[in-house]
């Protein structure tokens, strides 16, 4: 049968849609084929510029090395039972109590790190001999008869002290390293979230211990304890994930107490304050900034690699199911030039934020690159949107490793002051009296380089500070939010202890 007019006139308006289709199918293949090799290009020249200058960036140059689980202080059986839930670490009743809030005149500072106050045992002692409900009852054991307040929190603790010596035994092993599936990239660190729950668990019960053991004049065990508690710290020093080092901050801010708690009585003797400084002097997020962000920087490629081979971004559960979003019709070009804007933002931003030799972060630095982050959010790419959401998250990192750095100097001041009085019976006139016999080097102002801040006070006490993020040298005065916590953007971060 022979075509119609009509069926010819509709078989070339058909061929026509189908050849531009070809056309157009053919362009977007050639598009994506040119976008993905100029991509490509731009991320392995930059990645070998730099490999040649003596930069990592394959993801496998910080994942820690394997060790034997026998000598592996995460495969320990103590820290497996926390895992499976055998042991819980935890010192609060399980309805959160006692939630106790010290008077404002009973108020110290602590550093940047926030409001510190002298833990109050008779909260934890009324809380655990009067429980609220009868199953609240057996959590805790209750000693037949009042004590004092340290003596009853510490047999309240006392269900914690086989699983502390565990703890403890665990620590003298030769490495401590999370077993992970590295090659997952960033998903890898979900794996990291129950382990770092149990440490600042472990960190919670320790503090409160060793403050019931300095008001019980228990000093030996108390010094053990924090001691442990600074391991605890350590063992996560050779993670490769941002997030660890953020608990790591946290953990200290714990730590730090006791070791407050006992300058503000005056419990220390100078070998155990000796001691204690050695301890301070081997945490220094200072000189782990670089592995941190260069760690952070290999994951954050690997993720994008990932995501490039099975086109998944974001993957979440909703009901019990795995809800992936699909990237399928990106073009490689966009993970490689994510890459490549994130390798270039920490390059050119982040690593030089913390210079390590003069051991000084300076806020100023940090608002500059901030100014130009949102300079570039002004100018939308998909080639850098993955790579600018991240900095945010890194720029809060800088000012809180700011802070915790600069209580760890000034704790370990502090400790070198208590031995000075020790020895004299009263404060020094000036930090320099303290060096080298008491502290090998007094550390300076981590925010501008300058000498910390001292005088002694009226009240036979002293006042130490540094001048904090704004850079303001505002006479030791700290500023505080309308919630009642330290503001760190203003004022001064003041070491000093609450009037008695």
């Amino acid at each position: 049968m022979n075509e119609t007019p009509k069926t010819k006139s509709d078989w070339r308006i058909v061929r026509r849609i189908l050849i531009a289709l070809a056309i157009v199918v053919t362009l977007i293949a050639v598009f994506y084929a040119e976008e993905d090799w100029r991509g490509k290009h731009a991320w392995e020249n930059y990645k070998h510029e730099w490999e040649a200058n003596g930069e990592k960036f394959d993801w496998q140059a910080f994942v820690p090395p394997s060790v034997p689980d026998d000598q592996n202080f995460f495969t320990a059986p103590i820290f497996t039972n926390m895992l499976n839930g055998k042991i819980v670490m935890n010192p609060y009743h399980s309805d959160g109590s006692p939630d106790w809030r010290a008077e404002k005149d009973q108020i110290g500072y602590l550093g940047g790190e926030g409001r510190s106050s002298i833990i109050d045992l008779k909260a934890f002692q009324a809380s655990y001999r009067n429980p609220t409900n009868a199953s609240l009852a057996k959590e805790f054991p209750i000693a037949p008869q009042p004590q004092t307040p340290a003596a009853d929190v510490l047999f309240a603790l006392s269900k914690f002290d086989s699983a502390v010596e565990e703890l403890r035994q665990a620590s003298q092993r030769s490495y401590a390293s999370v077993p992970l599936n590295y090659e997952d990239g960033f998903s890898s660190a979900s794996s990291l979230l129950p382990v770092l729950a149990e440490l600042k668990r472990c960190t919670q019960v320790l503090q409160l211990r060793a403050v019931a053991e300095l008001a019980d004049g228990q000093n030996a065990k108390a010094l053990d304890d924090v001691k442990l508690l600074l391991y605890l710290n350590n063992s996560l020093r050779n993670s490769p994930f941002l997030i660890s080092h953020l608990v790591r901050i946290a953990i200290v801010a714990l730590e730090l107490q006791p070791i407050w708690e006992g300058l503000a009585e005056h419990k220390w003797s100078d070998a155990q304050l000796a001691e204690l400084d050695s301890e301070l002097g081997k945490i220094d997020f200072l000189a782990d900034y670089g592995f941190i962000m260069r760690g952070e920087r290999a994951f954050a490629i690997k993720s994008f690699e990932n995501q490039r081979r099975t086109r998944e971004i974001i993957s979440r559960q909703e009901n019990g199911n795995l809800i992936t979003n699909g990237l399928i019709f990106m073009p490689s070009a966009y993970f490689y030039q994510n890459e490549l804007a994130f390798a270039q933002l920490d390059q050119q931003w982040v690593l030089p934020l913390v210079d390590t030799n003069s051991r000084v972060i300076s806020p100023a630095a940090l608002q500059r690159v901030n100014d130009a982050v949102h300079a570039e959010t002004k100018h939308y790419s998909p080639y850098r949107v993955q790579a600018l959401m991240l900095f945010p998250a890194i720029s809060s990192t800088v000012r809180k490793l700011a802070a915790i750095e600069m209580s760890i100097d000034l704790a370990r001041v502090a400790c070198s002051l208590e031995r000075y009085r020790l020895a004299h019976g009263e404060y020094p006139e000036t930090l320099d009296a303290l060096a080298p016999q008491f502290i090998a080097q007094i550390p300076h102002d981590i925010i501008n380089g300058q000498p910390l801040h001292y005088r002694r006070t009226d009240d036979g006490k002293f006042l130490l500070y540094s001048v904090g993020w704004d850079e303001k040298d505002d006479g030791g005065r700290v500023t505080l939010t309308k919630g009642g916590s330290v503001d760190r953007n203003i004022g001064d971060w003041v070491w000093q202890y609450p009037a008695q």
